[in-house]
């Protein structure tokens, strides 16, 4: 912009330099050849610089002559239409005496093609008030000059403020301040502090005519100064849109993304080609158009429609629900069965068949079964911190109670067996007290390795929010895995050296031998538990909780079937195979 702006200025004062030794007259004759325009005489000027064209034809300058004209070429019909109505607005103003009382007003209006020095060129001469550029004069003193309207890029706006403000020549801000006037159409004109009149507007729609021109059609208008309050007013029916229908036509290749979708822009399309991608799992978007999804707060979770957040729901296996209600109640019935049992035992404990299945350690087993069944209601309700603490350790004690009583109860009847010869040296093994030592050496081991469990890192209650997407499932953390695991893992090893005991001792004398029984039982609790492993795995929720109850229920029940019902059935409905000769029968 400099470039042109020195280049101009040295053109101008090139060309006055020459006009200075070429012509003796130093007048306001000075035969240079500047702008030709259109003048209308006044008593105020005002100076007019438009581009009328915008294309033009510039010979190269060699600096040795005066630069030749340019050639103007391709017309500019929009800049002609401001000239003319500029011509129309000063013959209506002089044409009203109540605007401007014994005053003309009369304007200098050139054509600039667009071209920076022609912008300067005519700037310099309505300034001087003549068809040619004379700096620092101006020929008609007596017809002042008042401002200038010039072009509306700021390229060549700004220079012809430049130069307008090196004469001190105020583009009529002063003046318009104070104008007020009522036109013949009721309209005030008038101009707010900062110079600039109401804005009004005509909204033009261009229709095509069927002979192929165009058309400007007024469809409504934009205007602040409305008296009636419409400052915007628009006639939909008389819009023709270019596909010659009356709807507005879709601007974009796409249909908007309602909320719970985002846009994706389609690779290789313009940018208002877009698809509609719902938002992933856990996000929303709760707007139109959306450009991405955001993620709900960790206790809140997506709506259906994935246009807002909902608090999750808080799962665990409750009393109120159909399946803790139902595991609840099967475990407290449960609990009585071995109750039932104890007391058949104790009643027949002068019977042959109690008294050869040992029937201390049997009301132990009892005992401990019907804790077994009542110990699942730790797992079901809300997870307190003292039901988290205490439910696996007491799971894990009471089922080691039960087998190793069984462990004790097989390693009597091999003892017994082998010590049927006479002078046999194990017949000090068959005595209560061998059992005794077995189950408690056994649960001993098992209640070291709880303690250090519980001390070290014990279980805990949390809010799981991972198990299962939109639900919040409270359950227990059991602190250490390890130690949850070897709990389990010694649990197991008591199961399988009871259940190997057993089947090796399976073939004995029916005499003492309840090994056959234990097999199965012990049998039906390793299934039970080996099958239970993958599936807690693979469960979530309140449902992992669910399976350690049905795996208790079930182990506990598998127990109480082989190794009661048989002799409760023989005490019961076959008093007379419930005798010392019966019992001494062999295979």
């Amino acid at each position: 912009m400099m470039v042109s702006v020195y280049r101009a200025l040295w053109h101008i004062i090139l060309s006055q330099i020459i006009s200075t030794f070429c012509f003796r007259d130093q007048r306001c004759g000075l035969r240079v050849s500047e702008l030709s325009g259109m003048t209308q005489p006044g008593d105020i000027m005002i100076g007019v610089v438009l581009p009328l064209h915008v294309d033009k034809v510039i010979e190269r300058i060699s600096f040795q002559e005066k630069p030749p004209n340019i050639k103007c070429t391709d017309f500019l019909f929009e800049s002609f239409q401001s000239l003319q109505a500029l011509r129309f607005a000063v013959e209506e103003i002089n044409g009203n005496p109540d605007i401007l009382a014994n005053i003309t007003l009369g304007y200098q209006a050139y054509d600039s093609c667009d071209v920076v020095r022609m912008d300067l060129q005519g700037a310099f001469q309505v300034v001087s008030g003549y068809d040619q550029v004379i700096p620092n004069f101006r020929c008609f003193q007596d017809v002042p000059f008042s401002t200038t309207i010039g072009p509306s890029s700021s390229t060549q706006s700004i220079l012809v403020a430049h130069i307008l403000g090196l004469y001190r020549y105020p583009q009529l801000l002063h003046y318009m301040k104070k104008v007020r006037v009522m036109m013949s159409s009721g309209r005030e004109l008038y101009f707010d502090v900062t110079g600039d009149p109401p804005a009004v507007y005509d909204i033009v729609n261009w229709q095509m005519t069927p002979e192929g021109r165009i058309r400007h059609i007024k469809v409504g208008s934009y205007d602040t100064a409305a008296t009636n309050g419409r400052v915007f007013s628009i006639n939909r029916s008389e819009i023709r849109w270019p596909n010659k229908e009356r709807e507005v036509p879709i601007s974009v290749c796409s249909p908007s993304c309602a909320p719970g979708f985002w846009k994706a822009v389609s690779r290789g399309e313009p940018a208002c080609c877009f698809q509609c991608v719902p938002c992933p799992q856990g996000e929303i978007s709760n707007q139109t158009d959306s450009t991405d999804c955001f993620k709900c707060p960790w206790d809140m979770w997506p709506n259906h429609q994935k246009s807002s957040c909902l608090p999750k729901p808080i799962e665990y296996l409750s009393y109120e629900d159909h399946l803790g209600a139902t595991m609840a109640s099967t475990s407290i019935a449960s609990s009585l069965v071995p109750v039932v049992i104890l007391r058949i035992f104790v009643r027949y404990k002068a019977t042959p068949i109690v008294k050869a299945n040992n029937c201390s350690i049997s009301c132990l087993l009892l005992v401990s079964l019907s804790l077994c069944f009542l110990c699942t209601l730790a797992f079901i309700g809300y997870p307190e911190p003292e039901k988290c603490f205490l439910r696996q350790p007491a799971f894990g004690m009471v089922f080691t109670f039960c087998v190793s009583s069984l462990l004790a109860k097989t390693v009597i009847v091999v003892f017994a067996f082998m010590a049927t010869k006479p002078d046999s040296s194990l017949r000090l093994w068959t005595s209560p007290w061998v059992s005794y030592v077995i189950i408690g050496t056994c649960s001993v081991l098992q209640l070291l390795l709880i303690i250090t469990w519980l001390s070290l890192k014990p279980p805990f209650p949390e809010q799981n929010i991972l198990s299962k997407p939109g639900v919040i499932s409270v359950e227990c953390n059991e602190g250490s895995t390890i130690a949850f695991w070897s709990m389990f893992g010694y649990l197991g090893l008591l199961a399988s050296t009871s259940f190997i005991v057993a089947f090796m001792a399976r073939g004995l004398p029916d005499s003492f031998n309840e090994a056959k029984f234990i097999t199965f039982s012990m049998l039906s609790f390793l299934s039970v538990w080996v099958a239970f492993i993958p599936a807690s795995l693979s469960a979530r929720g309140k449902y992992t909780q669910a399976m350690e109850v049905f795996a208790i229920l079930a182990s506990s029940w598998a127990l109480v079937i082989f190794m009661f019902l048989p002799k409760c059935f023989i005490i019961l409905f076959r008093p007379n195979m419930n005798s010392k000769g019966q019992l001494m029968r062999k295979n």
